[in-house]
C-alpha cells in the first residue's frame, strides 16, 4: 500500500510517502523553491517523494491532503451570519482556497500529465487537527494516549483534543475560530515588533530576559474556563472577519495585524521594527509566554483528569513552544510526551497519510518514529562533481580523519557548516543541515550572529548532546530526539557550556542516539574524547533563507558567510 500525504494552499506546503506503513521520505517545499514557508502545491515535494519511494503516480493508492474545506461547514456559515462586517475579500478568499482544495485530482492530472480520472477515488480529505493529532499519536508508537492539536486555526478549530487507541482517533472536545491561542501568541508577536510568519520564536527566545509580571494583566485576555478549554476576549483583537492570513501570487503566508486598539489602550502603543527592545518588552515577552504555558497546561492537566491517561501526544504550530514542552511532565499529570518533528505545519502531510493509514485503510501500526531523516541526500561523487565544476578545491577524508579535522576547528574556534546525509523534516536543524561550534566558548554566540546568522542577539542556540550524557548536563533526562523540548541544565554544568546556556539557565537541546544519527554522534564522540564535553552547538544551516537542502546552496552559504570549514559528507572544504 502506498499513501501520499499533502499540506497545500497552506503555510509550510510539503509532501510525505508511506509504503507498506514505513514513512520513506517526508520534505517541505521550500527546501526546493528556497522560500519560507511557501504556500503553494507541493509538486517538487510530492516528485521527490515519489523519486524516493521508486514508484510512479499510477503507483500510488491513496493521496491524504490535511484540509476538508466540509468540515465544520455550518459553524462557519453561523459565523459569517452572526458577522455581518465580514469582508467580502475574505470571504471570497476562503472560498477560493477551498475550491482548490476541492480539485487536488484536477492539481494532480496537470502536474503529472494523467488523466484526471487517475486519481478519482484516491483522494482524501482529512481534517487540519485530526491530521496533526494523526502525527504525533501514530507515530509516537504508543498503544493508547492523550492527543491535543493546538495551533493558530485549520478547518475553522483552533484547539482539539483526543484519545488515540490502536488505529482510532477519537475527539473529545475542540475549541472553534476565533479563539486561539496561536491567534493570542501572533497578536502579542506583533505588537512586540516581530510582524511576519513565524516570528512567534523570537518572543519565546526573548522571554528568559524578562520578568512574567503582567500575567495578572494579561488574563483579561485570554480566559481559562472550567471545562479546561479557554476563550479570548475578543475586545483586545482587530475584527478577525477581516482575515488573519493570506496567501498571494507568491505563496508567501502573509499576517494581518491581529492586535486591536484595546488592547494599545491597556498595553501601550505597539513596538516599531527597528526600535530598541526595552526591558518593559522583554518583561511582557516574559509574561505572554507564562500565560501561552499556563493555558497549555490548563488544557492537558484537564485531559490528563479526562481521559486518565499518562502518556500524551501533542502536535500544531503551538506545539513548537519548546519552553512549555520541556515543562510538561513537570506542571501536569503526564509522564510521556511525544511530539514530532515536524509538529508545525509542515506535519499535516505526514498526519493526513497516517490518518488514512490506520483509521481509513486499518493498516497495522508501525513502530514509533524517531528519526526525522527523510529529506535529501548526496553522496560525495555528486558533491565533488559539483566543486569541480565551480573549481572548488577540497579534500576528500574517510570518517575518523574527518571527524579529527572537524573538532581540531571547532576546538580553535572555528565554526563548521555540516551536511550529511538526509535533510531534516521539520524545522530544526538535527544534525543534517547543522552549523556547529564549540559550547564551552563564551564568544560563540557572538562568532556565529557576526559571522552567519545576522539575527536577534536575544536568541540561544542549542546544544546536540549524546543521549547517555543528559543526566549528567541536565536537571530533567526525557528523551528529546527532535529539539522539541528546553530544560534546565545543571548549575554546576552552565559555566562549562555557556554557549549553549540561556539566560534562565536552560538549553533545548536534542538527544543523540547512536542508532538514529550514527556520523554525528561519531563526531559529538570525538570532540567528547579531546575535550569531557559531550556536547555541540549546534544552529540550523542557513542565514536567513530556508535550511540549505543541495550541495549548491551549503556552498553558498558558506562562500558568503565567514564560515571556518565546509564538510558535505566527506568531502571537506576550507578557508585559505
Amino acid at each position: 500500500m502506498i499513501i501520499v500525504g499533502i499540506n497545500a494552499y497552506h503555510a509550510d506546503s510539503s509532501a510525505a510517502i508511506f509504503v507498506n506503513g514505513k514513512m520513506i521520505a517526508a520534505i517541505e517545499e521550500e527546501r526546493f523553491r528556497r522560500v519560507k514557508h511557501w504556500a503553494g502545491f507541493p509538486e517538487l515535494a510530492i516528485r521527490f517523494c515519489l523519486d524516493e519511494a521508486g514508484v510512479s503516480w499510477k503507483d500510488v493508492d491513496a493521496f491524504a491532503i490535511g484540509r476538508d474545506p466540509k468540515a465544520k461547514f455550518w459553524k462557519k456559515v453561523l459565523f459569517l451570519a452572526k458577522h455581518p462586517g465580514a469582508s467580502v475579500k475574505v470571504v471570497k478568499e476562503r472560498l477560493a482556497n477551498s475550491k482548490k482544495v476541492s480539485s487536488i485530482e484536477q492539481e494532480l492530472a496537470a502536474i503529472s500529465g494523467l488523466p484526471e480520472d487517475t486519481f478519482q477515488g484516491k483522494v482524501y480529505n482529512i481534517e487540519h487537527h485530526r491530521s496533526h493529532l494523526a502525527s504525533a499519536f501514530f507515530a509516537s508508537g504508543f498503544e493508547e494516549a492523550a492527543c491535543l492539536s493546538i495551533d493558530g486555526s485549520g478547518d475553522f478549530s483552533t484547539t482539539m483534543t483526543a484519545i488515540g487507541k490502536g488505529n482510532k482517533i477519537d475527539v473529545i472536545e475542540s475549541v472553534d475560530f476565533p479563539h486561539s491561542l496561536g491567534i493570542f501568541y501572533t497578536a502579542f508577536t506583533q505588537w512586540l515588533g516581530f510582524p511576519h510568519y513565524g516570528d512567534e520564536y523570537k518572543v519565546m527566545g526573548m522571554a528568559p530576559y524578562g520578568q512574567a509580571q503582567y500575567v495578572e494583566k494579561i488574563k483579561d485576555v485570554i480566559h481559562l474556563t472550567d471545562d479546561g478549554l479557554f476563550t479570548l476576549n475578543l475586545l483586545y483583537f482587530r475584527d478577525v472577519t477581516s482575515g488573519v492570513i493570506s496567501y498571494g501570487d507568491d505563496h508567501i503566508p502573509v499576517v494581518a495585524p491581529l492586535f486591536g486598539d484595546k488592547l494599545i489602550a491597556v498595553f501601550g502603543q505597539p513596538r516599531k521594527k527597528e526600535e530598541p527592545l526595552s526591558q518593559y518588552h522583554k518583561d511582557m515577552a516574559a509574561s505572554v509566554q507564562r500565560m501561552a504555558e499556563l493555558t497549555i497546561f490548563h488544557i492537558l492537566n484537564h485531559l490528563h483528569k479526562k481521559t486518565g491517561l499518562d502518556r500524551v501526544c501533542i502536535a500544531g504550530g503551538v506545539a513548537q513552544n519548546s519552553v512549555a514542552n520541556g515543562k510538561i511532565t513537570r506542571e501536569t499529570g503526564f509522564k510521556e510526551v511525544y511530539i514530532p518533528s515536524a509538529g508545525h505545519d509542515a506535519g499535516i502531510s505526514m498526519g493526513a497519510a497516517l490518518f488514512v493509514q490506520h483509521a481509513e485503510k486499518q493498516f497495522p501500526r508501525q513502530d514509533a518514529i524517531y528519526s526525522a531523516y527523510t529529506g535529501s541526500c548526496f553522496h560525495n561523487d555528486d558533491i565533488k562533481k559539483i566543486l569541480d565544476q565551480k573549481g572548488i578545491a577540497y579534500t576528500q577524508l574517510p570518517d575518523e580523519e574527518l571527524y579529527d579535522a572537524i573538532t581540531d576547528c571547532l576546538i580553535d574556534g572555528g565554526v563548521v557548516g555540516w551536511m550529511s546525509g538526509r535533510a531534516e523534516f521539520g524545522p530544526r536543524a538535527l544534525g543534517g543541515r547543522s552549523i556547529l561550534a564549540d559550547p564551552r566558548r563564551n564568544d560563540a554566540k557572538e562568532i556565529l550572529n557576526l559571522k552567519i546568522k545576522r539575527r536577534e542577539s536575544f536568541r540561544p542556540f542549542a546544544p546536540s548532546i549524546l543521549k547517555e550524557y543528559t543526566e549528567e548536563f541536565f536537571e530533567c533526562h526525557e528523551p528529546v530526539p527532535f529539539m522539541e523540548k528546553v530544560f534546565p541544565i545543571r548549575e554546576e554544568k552552565r559555566g562549562l557550556i555557556p554557549a549553549v546556556t540561556h539566560v534562565d539557565g536552560s538549553g533545548r537541546l536534542q538527544t543523540v542516539d547512536r542508532t538514529v544519527s550514527p556520523r554525528y554522534y561519531a563526531l559529538i564522540d570525538t570532540f567528547r574524547k579531546k575535550t569531557g564535553v559531550p556536547i555541540l552547538l549546534n544552529t540550523s544551516f542557513n542565514e536567513n533563507e530556508p535550511i540549505v537542502n543541495r550541495p549548491e546552496e551549503a556552498l553558498d552559504c558558506y562562500l558568503r558567510t565567514n564560515m571556518d570549514m565546509l564538510v558535505m559528507e566527506n568531502i571537506l572544504i576550507r578557508r585559505k
